[in-house]
C-alpha cells in the first residue's frame, strides 16, 4: 500500500508572528479527500550544554502552560539562519556562555501530526562565560545541575518538555 497525500488545495487561516497555519483539502492514496490542518514553523535549535560535569538549564516562563518550567536552552530559527549559528545565538542569549566543542545530535519533528516544526539538537562543550542577554520580554533564569539530578528532575516531573528530552536522549545515545 502507498501512504501519500496529494495537497488539493492550501487555504491560509492564521499568519502570525511564530506559526502559520492553514487548512489543507488533501486526496490520499485511497482516492478519498479529506482536510489536515498544519502548523507551519520555522523550526529551532535545542542545545545540551556541558559545564564540565553540570548540565545547563534554563528556568522559564511558558505561557501557554502558565506555569515555569526547566529545560534546556533552546530558541527559534530566524528566517534562512543556519541551524548551528542558530544554536551559537541561542546559547549565548539564555545562559551567557558561548562554547569551544560543539557536536552535531541530529533533530526531531515536534509534532508530525499536525506540524512541520523541526528542532535541530546540539551538545556544547568547553564553555565560557560572556554575558547573558535573552530576547526582549523573555524572563530567564540559568542553572548549573549534575546528571544524576538531571534524571530525578525528570523522574519527578520537573522536566517535561518534550524538545529537552529528546536531546539529552540523542546525547546519551551518540556517548
Amino acid at each position: 500500500m502507498e501512504f501519500t497525500e496529494k495537497t488539493l488545495e492550501s487555504q491560509s487561516i492564521y499568519d502570525g508572528k511564530v506559526v502559520k497555519v492553514f487548512k489543507d483539502i488533501v486526496e490520499l492514496s485511497t482516492g478519498k479527500k479529506t482536510f489536515r490542518e498544519v502548523v507551519k514553523h520555522s523550526g529551532g535549535v535545542v542545545i545540551l550544554a556541558l559545564k564540565e560535569d553540570k548540565i545547563l538549564l534554563v528556568k522559564q516562563f511558558r505561557y501557554p502552560l502558565k506555569k515555569v518550567l526547566f529545560e534546556l536552552p533552546a530558541g527559534k530559527l530566524e528566517a534562512g539562519e543556519d541551524p548551528f549559528e542558530a544554536a551559537k545565538r541561542e546559547l549565548e542569549e539564555e545562559t551567557g556562555y558561548c562554547a569551544n566543542k560543539w557536536t552535531d545530535l541530529g533533530y526531531v519533528y515536534t509534532s508530525p501530526g499536525y506540524s512541520d516544526e523541526k528542532l535541530y539538537l546540539y551538545k556544547a562543550e568547553d564553555l565560557k562565560f560572556t554575558h547573558c542577554h535573552p530576547d526582549e520580554g523573555e524572563i530567564i533564569q540559568a542553572f548549573e545541575y549534575s546528571y544524576d539530578e538531571v534524571l530525578k528532575m525528570i523522574d519527578n516531573g520537573e522536566i517535561s518538555d518534550a524538545k529537552s528530552l529528546c536531546a539529552l536522549l540523542k546525547a546519551k545515545i551518540k556517548g
